[in-house]
């Protein structure tokens, strides 16, 4: 009788869709762990609700055996560098595709409300207006400035580069154009992709 071939699960499937990156060990670079973080800390200021969110969707995508719950999903993100509390354990590349499937997922849902912001800060910048002009962009630019102070190390090279509110406005307005990207159907290739971009010789 012939013998079975092992059934792989739907998450195994989706997380095959992101190439390997070529890199020399499967622990993911310093870069690609601070952009994840900053990506999910860009969507907690978009949505009150987002941390839970990120579990939502891990549990919707069959991603539980790598985003074991809300603490496992805090040591991940610990991974970034910049953090006050830092963990020095690795993130490994299955770990990142997860994260990564998480936040395309979200970026997904928050399509519109991203746009719109978006669209206001283009505006505004058109008219030589100041972003509080627009209530609910400022009130993005405000919640993500407060949860990047809180969550990440003062005394770190990287943090002190943002130490103005400009700075972190203008970080936060990034992250919202690399969500946007990241809500298309190819968006989690992209993001994957860029995460790595000089990393592979």
């Amino acid at each position: 009788m012939p013998v079975d071939s092992p059934t792989l699960s739907p998450s195994s499937l989706m997380l095959d869709t992101l190439p390997s990156p070529g890199l020399p060990s499967d622990e993911c670079p310093r870069r690609a762990r601070i952009q994840l973080d900053l990506l999910l800390l860009a969507i907690e200021a978009l949505d009150l609700d987002g941390s839970e969110a990120m579990l939502v969707a891990a549990r919707e995508l069959a991603l539980e055996g790598l985003i074991k719950g809300r603490v496992h999903l805090w040591l991940l993100r610990g991974t970034n560098p910049m953090r006050r509390y830092s963990q020095r354990r690795p993130l490994q590349l299955e770990e990142a595709k997860a994260l990564v499937m998480v936040i395309c997922t979200l970026s997904r849902r928050l399509t519109v409300l991203i746009r719109q912001l978006l669209i206001g800060y283009q505006q505004l910048s058109d008219k030589q207006l100041t972003l509080d002009h627009h209530f609910r962009l400022a009130d993005y630019l405000s919640r993500f400035r407060s949860h990047f102070r809180a969550r990440m190390n003062p005394r770190r090279a990287g943090v002190i580069s943002y130490s103005t509110d400009d700075k972190l406005d203008d970080l936060a307005v990034e992250l919202l154009q690399q969500l946007l990207l990241c809500s298309g159907v190819l968006g989690p290739q992209r993001l994957w992709s860029s995460l790595f971009d000089g990393e592979v010789a």
